[in-house]
């Protein structure tokens, strides 16, 4: 059974951080390209980063630039979003997903799992 289990969400004030993990387990871990996708109350989901199988290239959304960094364990088959510096403008629920393709769309990611809640208070 194939399982995306996204964690470390949770209340923080503006300016502080979190640090995202992604879970995965019931396929080959390291073929897959793995993205951060978030959904805040009212707004359409949207993609924050991601990172590729292979060579690990990474791609951030411009609201989080210079402020996140995604990183993967493949020995733990394990895909983190590190977020500093946040802002209420964050807050949203937090999605991890994974894709064949060597980069990520909303519309083509092959695995979702249930996101995690993060709120950031002003």
């Amino acid at each position: 059974e194939v399982q995306l289990q996204a964690s470390g969400g949770g209340l923080v004030q503006a300016g502080g951080s979190l640090r995202l993990s992604c879970a995965a387990s019931g396929f080959t871990f390291d073929d897959y390209t793995i993205g951060w996708f978030r959904q805040a109350p009212g707004k359409e989901r949207r993609e924050v980063s991601c990172i590729s199988s292979g060579d690990a290239s990474t791609y951030y959304a411009d609201s989080v630039k210079g402020r996140s960094t995604i990183s993967r364990d493949n020995a733990k088959n394990t895909v983190y979003l590190q977020m500093n510096s946040l802002k209420p403008e964050d807050t949203a629920v937090y999605f991890c997903a994974a894709t064949t393709r060597s980069y990520c769309t909303l519309s083509g990611m092959d695995y979702w799992g249930k996101g995690t809640l993060v709120t950031v208070s002003s």
